[in-house]
């Protein structure tokens, strides 16, 4: 079973039924208890990052996130929920976040339309479970207005140019996360949940 963690801000649903359709079984939950019992946990987003920490620290999440991350379960972050795995955000003022991975999120600089949304290029870096079946050129959808900004080049496996080079899809060990909505984003976002929830056992 895969945990789907709602702390308010994401779109719950869509994820959920992206899973149901390639088979998977995910609950949406903000049980800690659920959250120690399931295979996979997977973070969604939608909004600013420092009310999303607000709301995780609120509802008691960021231990049982952490704790069962460090365990090795396999994780997967969408768009905020990538964000939140990193260092510090910018956005609205410094913040921290779950320090799971090295990096900071920054503003896209504004001489680019802000928010980056709609369809974007993916170009692999590396490759990773997460991208099996996916191509330097397939496209997946973005809506954000900050990115990611890391020395760790070697957890960068893909990446989107919007003016500025950004970080679109990230692995270490057993974090996964990707900056667009693969729930979003038709067949190669369906191979991207596909392949997550193959790792989780």
């Amino acid at each position: 079973m895969i945990a789907i963690i709602d702390y308010g801000m994401g779109n719950l649903r869509s994820v959920q039924k992206a899973f149901e359709y390639i088979g998977c079984n995910a609950i949406i939950t903000q049980n800690k208890s659920t959250i120690d019992d399931a295979a996979g946990l997977v973070l969604p987003g939608v909004g600013a990052f420092g009310d999303a920490m607000r709301a995780l620290h609120a509802m008691d999440l960021v231990d049982a996130i952490v704790k069962n991350i460090q365990k090795g379960k396999p994780f997967l972050g969408i768009c905020l929920g990538m964000q939140l795995v990193f260092q510090k955000s910018y956005e609205g003022g410094a913040c921290q976040g779950l320090g799971i991975l090295k990096g900071e999120i920054v503003e896209i600089p504004k001489k680019h339309k802000v928010p980056h949304m709609g369809w974007n290029s993916l170009n692999i870096k590396r490759q990773t479970n997460l991208l099996k079946g996916v191509n330097s050129g397939d496209y997946v959808y973005f809506v954000h207005s900050y990115y990611l900004k890391t020395d760790v080049e070697q957890q960068v496996c893909a990446s989107v140019e919007y003016g500025v080079e950004i970080p679109a899809v990230v692995a270490l060990d057993n974090v996964y996360a990707c900056q667009f909505h693969p729930e979003k984003s038709g067949d190669v976002g369906l191979k991207i949940v596909k392949n997550f929830g193959e790792m989780v056992v």
